[in-house]
C-alpha cells in the first residue's frame, strides 16, 4: 500500500472497513480520483448511500448483492466489475459465507464527502 494510504473517514466507515489507498487531483478541474479498498463482513450491508461522482468497482473476493436505484439488482462475484453513476443511491450486501472485498475507484467532486447515507 502506498504511503498515501489513510483510513477513510466518511459515513460508511462505521459499518465497513474502508481503506483509502490513493487520492490525487484529476486532470478534470474540480475532480479528485480516490481509490478505496472495502471489506464487507458476511451478511452486512453498506446501507443506501451516494457518492459525489462515478464509482468504478471490482469484486476481489466474496459474493456481493449490489442494489442500484432504478437498475436491476446485480449479484457480483470475484472478477466482476460494476459502475455506479454520480449521486445514484445504492446498497451493497455481502451474501457470505466469507467477507466480501472490493476495490473502487471514484472520480468525485473535490471537497465533498466520499459517501453520504440517503433515505
Amino acid at each position: 500500500m502506498s504511503s498515501d494510504a489513510v483510513e477513510q473517514a466518511d459515513e460508511l466507515a462505521a459499518k465497513l472497513k474502508r481503506t483509502e489507498t490513493l487520492r490525487r487531483g484529476s486532470s478534470i478541474p474540480g475532480r479528485d480520483i480516490v481509490q478505496v479498498r472495502t471489506e464487507i463482513p458476511a451478511g452486512v450491508e453498506s446501507g443506501w448511500h451516494i457518492h459525489p461522482g462515478e464509482e468504478v468497482g471490482y469484486i476481489v473476493a466474496g459474493t456481493v448483492r449490489m442494489e442500484i436505484r432504478d437498475q436491476p439488482t446485480l449479484t457480483l462475484h470475484p472478477g466482476d466489475g460494476f459502475l455506479i453513476p454520480p449521486r445514484t443511491p445504492h446498497n451493497a450486501t455481502d451474501l457470505g459465507p466469507d467477507t466480501g472485498l472490493m476495490l473502487s475507484t471514484y472520480l468525485v467532486e473535490t471537497g465533498q464527502p466520499l459517501a453520504t447515507f440517503v433515505h
